[in-house]
C-alpha cells in the first residue's frame, strides 16, 4: 500500500509519530520551540491575573462558575474557557454551517449562520479587549448566542410560534433547550437568552457587550453579502451613513468597534455616541428595507414557514419518525414540543430533505435562494 502513495501523502504518512528525541517527541525535526522561563499559567493564576487586571465591573471567573449541575473547578482553564470550549464543541454549533444567516442555500461566499457567529465573536473580543472586561465570556456568549436558531432564519420563529405557548424566541431557546445539556455557566446562558435587544437587559458587561456586537456585526456582513450578490450597489448606501462609517464592512466595522470602546471610556457604561448609532439604526433600516423585506425575501419566508410547520405537524402526529423513536402519545404536548425541538435543530438542506421524504413535499415550493434577478 505505502508503494501506491504519492510523495506527499508519503511525506505526511511518515510523520505519524513525530519526530523523537530522548525524552520529548517534537512537531518539526530540528526545531526547538521554547517558551522560556515563567510558572505554568493554570486556572487559579489566569483568575489572579484577572482580578489584578480587568476592569471593576467585569465579570470575574473567580466565585462564578455557578451552573444547574455543580461541577468541580477545571485544573487548567477558568469557568468560562470551559464554557467556550463545550460550545465549540458542540453539535449545535456545527450545525450552524448548514443553517441560513440570510439566504437559504447560500454561496460560496455568503454567511451562514456559523460565520455570522465567528465574526460577532470577533468584534465582541475586541470591543471587551478594548475595555478590559472578560474576553473569553464575551467570545462564549457570541459564539453560543444563535444555536437556537431553526433552519430557515428568523422565519423559523414565527413557524415554531404556532406551536410553543411562550412563543419561540432563539435566545432563550438555545440558552434555556438547545444548550442546556452543556451545563453552562449562569452568567454565560444569561448573556445567550438575552442579547436580543428586545430581551430583557443582560446580567454582564460581556452580556452588553455582545448584544452591541451582534447587531454591528449582521449589518455590515448582510450588506456586504447583498451587494455580493447584486441585490443592492455600494451606491445605493445613502450619504448619511457614508459619511460616519464609509461603504466598508471594514470602515462600518472600525467606526462602530472604536465608537463603543470610547463610549466606555468617556461615560463608564457600554453604549455607543449618538452620531455613530444613528449610523448603525440607519444602516439597519436600509437593510431591512432593502434586503430583509424585499419580495423574494417575503417569499423566501413564507416558504420556511409552511415547511417547517408542516413537518412540526408531521412529526407530533407521528412521533415514532424522530430520533430513538419516542414513545409519547400523538399529537400531546410532549410530542409537539418534541417536535419543535427536533426540527429546529435540523440544518435547512435536511429539513428540505426531511420534507420531501415525509411529506411528498414538492420541489417546487421549497424555499429558494435569493438570486441576481429575484
Amino acid at each position: 500500500m505505502a508503494d501506491e502513495l504519492t510523495p506527499r501523502a508519503k511525506a505526511w504518512a511518515d510523520t505519524m509519530a513525530g519526530h523523537p528525541d530522548g525524552d520529548l517527541v517534537r512537531a518539526h525535526a530540528g526545531w526547538q520551540a521554547s517558551p522560556g522561563p515563567g510558572p505554568i499559567v493554570h486556572r487559579e493564576l489566569r483568575e489572579q491575573r484577572e482580578r489584578a487586571t480587568l476592569r471593576s465591573g467585569a465579570a470575574f471567573a473567580e466565585g462564578a462558575g455557578n451552573r444547574a449541575i455543580a461541577e468541580e473547578p477545571d485544573d487548567e482553564r477558568t469557568c468560562f474557557e470551559r464554557d467556550r470550549d463545550r460550545i465549540v464543541h458542540s453539535t449545535a454549533f456545527r450545525r450552524l454551517a448548514g443553517k441560513t444567516q440570510v439566504v437559504v442555500y447560500p454561496t460560496d461566499h455568503q454567511r451562514t449562520r456559523l460565520t455570522h457567529a465567528l465574526e460577532v465573536a470577533q468584534v465582541a473580543t475586541s470591543i471587551a479587549r478594548g475595555v478590559g472586561v472578560n474576553v473569553t465570556l464575551a467570545d462564549a456568549i457570541a459564539l453560543g448566542h444563535d444555536c437556537g436558531h431553526g433552519p430557515g432564519g428568523h422565519a423559523s420563529e414565527d413557524a415554531f410560534d404556532a406551536f410553543i405557548p411562550e412563543g419561540y424566541d432563539h435566545g432563550p431557546w438555545g440558552a434555556d433547550v438547545v444548550l442546556q445539556g452543556l451545563n453552562l455557566c449562569a452568567e454565560t446562558l444569561d448573556g445567550i437568552r438575552n442579547h436580543s435587544w428586545s430581551r430583557p437587559a443582560p446580567l454582564t458587561v460581556e452580556g452588553h457587550i455582545v448584544s452591541w456586537a451582534d447587531r454591528i456585526a449582521y449589518c455590515a456582513h448582510d450588506l456586504e453579502d447583498a451587494i455580493h450578490a447584486g441585490i443592492v450597489r455600494p451606491d445605493d448606501l445613502p450619504d448619511e451613513i457614508v459619511e460616519v462609517c464609509g461603504r466598508t464592512r471594514r470602515q462600518q466595522l472600525n467606526t462602530f468597534v472604536r465608537a463603543v470602546v470610547r463610549a466606555v471610556e468617556e461615560h463608564g457604561e457600554v453604549g455607543m455616541p449618538p452620531s455613530e448609532a444613528a449610523a448603525l439604526a440607519a444602516l439597519r433600516a436600509f437593510n431591512y428595507e432593502r434586503i430583509y423585506v424585499r419580495p423574494a425575501s417575503l417569499a423566501q419566508s413564507r416558504a420556511v414557514i409552511e415547511l417547517l410547520r408542516a413537518l412540526v405537524e408531521c412529526y407530533s402526529e407521528h412521533p415514532e419518525l424522530m430520533p430513538d423513536g419516542l414513545e409519547v402519545e400523538a399529537r400531546s404536548v410532549t410530542a409537539v414540543r418534541a417536535a419543535v425541538t427536533y426540527v429546529a435543530g435540523m440544518t435547512d438542506r435536511y429539513a428540505f430533505d426531511m420534507a420531501m421524504r415525509h411529506l411528498d413535499w414538492p420541489p417546487e415550493r421549497l424555499p429558494r435562494g435569493i438570486d441576481r434577478d429575484a
